[in-house]
Parts: structure tokens; sequence; C-alpha cells
């Protein structure tokens, strides 16, 4: 052993790679016959991992055996062709190597001044992303952690626009099926539970505008300032994309900041069908947006944009004496400003990289992919004696139930989906939309292809034919 263990020489870090590269090629290219799911007695086994600190060292190989052929199999296989469950997030390889680029050579990117070059090439990033979404001049954000993050920095930057210190009295407007990041978020910024109104939704799955803009009438007249509402760019359980144009003018009629998730769906804007479906996003105040589900990045990947970026700024601008000067102009950006993190990874890169290896088109072809997929799967649902398909695709999700006389419904849709999961080759999730169990069907793996969607159709098909007769 070398004295200084923790700086290998050039031999020892090739090394550390090759051996860690042998396993991961391996298991990438088995993902296509690797179970959907495989997380059988997954709890058991890790309750025996638990250990002190330990003292001594492990052998490198070891630890490589351990990760791949115990601890790693052991999951949700969520970067498999057969993961529908969820929303996916693919994780491609390209970003994979930018993540290995940017850990190794560990550069600050929390200021410009540490690294501007680095931090120019995640501006661009961002200001990429306003291009898809429809933004102009003026706009800007941050990449996150993900949708959580990014919702939690966007409520405080509307809190502190509209209402200033005083916000004890605003409220907050979201549809029955607003994923509960925004809610969590809404509660984590300062705002009691019972500052945030659940609009129901419409037979689509759609916030209904008439009774969110009674909502607004009534709390104004109860003496609360309304300040944010939230319109949803394709929901979690049913990809559901809200009257954003229609949300956007009540916004303006009412003067409130007017916020968007599209975590799931507003990278579908790359596509004609989806620039379709989410007209008037571009008039939102904030968007939030996750790479790492629609742009197939690995998880930990999602951002906040703004239509005036300055709010960000004005929001989250503190200076220190031991922090180096900040830009004034407009052309470079401390990303330290624009949310609550100071010390951040260099998380542009694995944006950055692929995209610029790529171009565009290469994901604009996949997402339109995926809306071919969701939409087939649809159209074969409805061959299948018994099944009734409750959400349409309005992206890349399907929900679907089976119905049996005399049977009860959840409980025969729950045996359903362990059925078609217990084969192995796809896994499916559920959700529970207008009080009744559904199952959902997501397309989003830049893995998934029509092929196995099919094996998708068989294991519904054999495990309906199984309850039918039972």
């Amino acid at each position: 052993m070398t004295a200084y263990p923790l700086e290998p020489d050039a031999a020892g870090m090739h090394r550390l790679v090759d051996e860690a590269m042998r396993r991961i090629v391996a298991h990438i290219e088995s993902l296509p016959s690797q179970p959907a799911s495989n997380v059988e007695g997954a709890t058991d086994f890790a309750r025996t991992l638990i250990e002190p600190l330990p003292r001594e060292g492990v052998a490198y190989d070891r630890l490589l055996d351990f990760l791949f052929d115990e601890a790693i199999p052991r999951s949700f296989n969520a970067a498999g062709p057969g993961y529908l469950a969820f929303i996916p997030g693919g994780g491609i390889f390209h970003a994979a190597v930018a993540d290995l680029i940017a850990d190794a050579v560990n550069r600050y990117v929390g200021v410009c001044a540490a690294a501007p070059a680095l931090v120019q090439l995640e501006t661009n990033v961002v200001r990429w992303f306003c291009e898809i979404v429809g933004y102009g001049e003026g706009s800007g954000g941050v990449l996150t952690s993900g949708g959580s993050l990014a919702n939690l920095t966007a409520i405080i930057a509307a809190r502190s626009s509209v209402l200033g210190n005083d916000f004890s009295g605003g409220t907050l407007y979201c549809g029955d099926q607003t994923h509960h990041a925004f809610q969590k978020a809404a509660i984590l910024a300062g705002f009691p539970a019972a500052n945030i109104r659940e609009i129901p939704s419409d037979a689509m799955f759609r916030v209904r505008l008439d009774l969110l803009a009674d909502a607004i009438v009534q709390d104004r007249a109860n003496g609360y300032t309304p300040f944010m509402l939230c319109g949803s760019a394709g929901t979690t359980a049913t990809g559901a994309v809200d009257d954003l144009a229609a949300l956007g003018r009540l916004a303006r009629q009412e003067s409130v900041w007017f916020h968007v998730d599209g975590a799931y769906g507003a990278f579908f804007m790359l596509t004609e069908r989806g620039r379709a479906a989410m007209e008037g996003i571009s008039e939102a105040d904030s968007i939030i947006l996750d790479p790492h589900k629609t742009l197939f990045l690995p998880f930990g990947t999602g951002a906040l944009l703004v239509r005036d970026a300055t709010v960000l700024r004005s929001t989250y601008s503190m200076h220190a004496d031991y922090l180096p000067g900040f830009q004034q102009g407009d052309e470079l950006i401390d990303f330290c400003e624009l949310s609550p993190e100071l010390s951040r990874d260099f998380r542009g890169l694995r944006v950055w990289l692929p995209l610029k290896l790529f171009g565009i088109e290469p994901f604009r072809q996949q997402l339109d992919e995926k809306l071919d997929l969701a939409a087939w799967a649809a159209a074969e649902l409805h061959t299948i004696e018994g099944i009734e398909v409750d959400a349409e695709p309005q992206l890349s999700i399907v929900a679907f139930r089976l119905v049996k006389p005399g049977a009860d419904p959840d409980a025969l849709n729950r045996d359903l989906i362990a059925r078609i999961n217990a084969r192995q080759r796809v896994m499916l999730t559920g959700a529970v939309v207008d009080g009744r169990f559904v199952i959902r069907i997501c397309v989003v793996s830049h893995r998934t292809h029509r092929e196995r969607m099919e094996m998708c159709m068989e294991d519904i098909r054999a495990a309906v034919s199984e309850l039918r007769t039972a």
C-alpha cells in the first residue's frame, strides 16, 4: 500500500475505473434480461448490512462483487426496458461519463469566479431549457436535485415576490391530481396546510377552472391573499395536462403567480404533439422540469425555470466577506444567488455533454416514440375483454382497470397487477383516482421499445385470462 492511499497513481486509477467498467458494461448489457423488479426479501437483506464504522479496508474486487452481485440486483430495475412503473428514469450512459469527469476534476461552480467556463456551460443548459418551453429574453433558472427542491425554490421566490415578509394569509391552489411535492414544498416554505387548496378535477383529470376561480374569489372575501396557482403539465397518476392557457389567463386576471409542474411532461414540448397539449406553458411565471425523467438523465437532475430571472436573484442573493465577488452583468451568473444552495455539484455537465454530443434530435425522436407506444398500448387495451381504459394517454401514460361482475374492483385490480408483475418482464404500478384503483403504464425509458410493449400486452392478456376464469 502506498504512503498516501487516497492518492492513487496512474496505474491505480486505471485499475479502479477498468474494474468498475467491466462490471458496469456487463450490467447494462444484461438490463433487458434482468427482472423488472427484484425486491422480495430485499428489506430483510438490507437489515443484515447494518454495521459499525469500518476500521480496516476491504479488497476492491470484493466490494465490486458485493455491489453488482448482491446489492444492486435487489431493487426495482428502473433503468431497464420493462420498467413502466411510477415515472422511469433511464439514465443514459453518456451522462454517467460526464459525472465521472465532473466528480474527478471536482471544480466548484457555486460562484462564477471559481470556474467561469464551467458555470457558463451549465448556464447554457438552463438557457436551452428555457428555449424548449418557449421562454424568451430575461428568463433563467437553476439546475436542482429534482422537482422537490425546484418546487420549494419556486414557492419561496413567489412568496417573496408577491407577498413579502407577511405571508401568513397567502393561499396556494393546485389540482387534486397535482404531485404532492408541491403541497410538501408549500408547507416547508412556511404555509399551513390549511392554506393550500386542492381543487377537484374534471373527467379527464384536469383541474376544474370554474371551481378554481370560485375558490380564489371566496378566499379574497374571507380575508386571505391568493398568490399562487399550480398547473400540471403531465400528472403522475394519469399523465393529464391541465388547460395551461386558461390557467395563465386566470392567473393574470387575479394577479397571482402562475407555476407549472412540468417535471414529467414539459420536455414533450420538443414534440409537435407535446407543444399542442401544453399550449400556454410559456405564460407561466415558473416551471419545474425533471431531466432525469423525460430527458433520460440520471436521478438527481431537476430544474427550475422562471420567466423573469431577476426574481430568483432578489430572493436568494446574499453575500459574505469570505466569498469572491459576484457577477454584475446579465451574461454571467453566480448560481448561489439563484437558489438556496451554496455548495453544489457540477450537475450541468451530465446534461451538457449528451446534448452537445448528439444534438437535440435523438431526444425528440425518443419522446415521439414514447407517445406512439402509449397510444398503441391504449388501443391494445381496448381490445381486451373486461378492460376499461380510465385515462386515455394525453402524453405517455395510460391508466386502465379490469371489470368483472360480482368482484370487488379494487381487490380484483390489485390481484391483476400482482399477476402481471410476477412474470417479471415488466413492472407496472397503480394509483387511486376518483376513489378507484387503476393500473398505470408509463412509457418513458429510452430503452423501452415496441418489443417490450408487446411483452407487456402479452402479460396483461395472460393475467386477465387467469382472473376471468378464476
